[in-house]
């Protein structure tokens, strides 16, 4: 079995070879080789030492030489280098106390995560596979190296690497492995929030999120990233606008989202607050009132938890927010202070939001009105039709000239311009503007 690297890689290979070291390219470059996905970078793990390494070529950085690793500069890329290496106990789940060096390809491989990620190869011997990583792939599995449980105590994150894996390949998570994660749930509260956040991220952009949010919950690590999530399992909505209940028509809105972090984190929380919000009528009938906003607020506390970046929490809350935001035959002006409202940069991740919401309602959902909306809105935009006090062909500095005040008093006389103008944008010329602005204050 052969696999292609580029040049660099067998240089650096090459290059360790000669100086009679052992060297390989190792562990998802060889599993995505395998699968024919596309690669992202090359790890290469060898017996040299990082002194060594350092010795052999030209350009090197000291990347993590305390964990064996050197990033080699070829052609200005960078190539980690990493030292075969033994870890130590992990006494806080997350990081090896200490780290051994060793000559042993094996030792190394054994203390990987799971037998698809330990796989090394390299063109003198071909494919090395100690762990029966290539029957996996097989059988699209996620195994871990060896006990599970001990895999996962010495680094809580895999449980959630093992589930992102099984999201992205497509793949199932082998029994024991399974039931490892669930034992192990716990240990989860000593990963830091940020390395979470990055593993959620993958799974929401994996083929089918569903699948990785049901088994997080499935697991219980769900309580330890997004617990209010829970409250929503087998919630009954006692609507015959639904035929699921809140958790699975999460789940379906999901699915039908399209590839995008922000619509994608929305489609999540967009119904978390329907528990909290709940009401039933005197015939019977669930209703939610407020929920949006509930939810809103909830993902607000959610995302900083997470660390998330201040822009990807606005856009989300904007679009939780306004997601029940319903314009079907207004007059123009009021679709305008929609626009203004919701930002033209976030219209289309709201939109598709819609677009999954209605979807994840029932089969066959009707969601051309959201269409027509979206098309009703492009028109306003291509048209050049004013929504906001920027786009007025006036400026305060205009107003003080004929007399207002500087202040508050200038904000108001502009913002009653811009009623005028969503009314009617043939108002907008800096004349017209003017007069409108005249006559108020004679």
């Amino acid at each position: 079995m052969k696999i292609e690297t580029t040049k660099d890689v067998s240089f650096i290979l090459d290059t360790l070879n000669k100086n009679n070291f052992e060297a390989y390219i190792v562990g998802g470059c060889v599993r995505d080789s395998l699968l024919k996905r596309q690669l992202r970078d090359w790890d290469i793990t060898t017996s040299a030492l990082p002194e060594e390494i350092i010795k052999l070529f030209d350009k090197t950085i000291p990347t993590g030489i305390k964990h064996g690793t050197v990033t080699v500069v070829i052609n200005k890329e960078n190539y980690e280098v990493t030292t075969y290496r033994i870890d130590g106990e992990y006494s806080d789940n997350r990081h090896p106390d200490e780290v051994v060096f060793t000559r042993s390809l094996k030792e190394d491989l054994s203390r990987r995560d799971f037998t698809v990620n330990a796989l090394a190869y390299n063109e003198v011997e071909g494919l090395v596979d100690m762990f029966n990583g290539i029957e996996d792939l097989k059988n699209k599995t996620i195994r871990c190296v060896g006990d599970p449980n001990k895999r996962f105590t010495e680094d809580a994150l895999r449980m959630l690497r093992a589930i992102r894996f099984a999201c992205q390949l497509r793949f199932s998570i082998e029994k024991d492995t399974y039931e490892a994660i669930g034992s192990n749930y716990h240990l989860l509260k000593n990963v830091s929030s940020e390395r979470i956040r990055d593993e959620l991220d993958k799974i929401l952009m994996s083929p089918v999120p569903s699948r990785g949010i049901i088994m997080l919950q499935e697991t219980k690590l769900l309580d330890n990233i997004i617990p209010e999530l829970n409250e929503s399992v087998g919630f009954d909505q006692k609507n015959p606008h639904h035929d699921k209940n809140v958790f699975d028509h999460i789940m379906a809105v999901l699915d039908n989202s399209i590839e995008s972090l922000p619509v994608r984190l929305g489609a999540l929380l967009h119904d978390i607050g329907k528990p909290r919000t709940f009401t039933i009528d005197k015939k019977g009938i669930g209703h939610f009132y407020g929920h949006n906003i509930v939810s809103a607020e909830m993902s607000e506390v959610i995302l900083k938890r997470l660390k998330y970046d201040n822009a990807t929490i606005k856009k989300v809350l904007i679009i939780v927010t306004e997601h029940m935001s319903a314009y079907n035959n207004m007059k123009n002006k009021t679709l305008k202070k929609f626009i203004s409202r919701v930002g033209v940069e976030n219209l289309d991740d709201l939109f598709e939001l819609q677009i999954a919401d209605s979807k994840g309602h029932k089969k066959n959902a009707d969601y051309s009105p959201i269409l027509k909306r979206k098309n009703d809105v492009k028109k306003i935009l291509d048209n050049g039709e004013p929504f906001t006090v920027s786009q007025l062909k006036i400026t305060g500095d205009d107003l003080i000239k004929l007399g207002v005040k500087p202040g508050k008093e200038i904000g108001v006389v502009l913002k009653d311009l811009l009623e005028k103008v969503m009314e009617k944008p043939e108002l907008n010329t800096k004349e017209k503007l003017l007069d409108i602005a005249k006559n108020k204050f004679r």
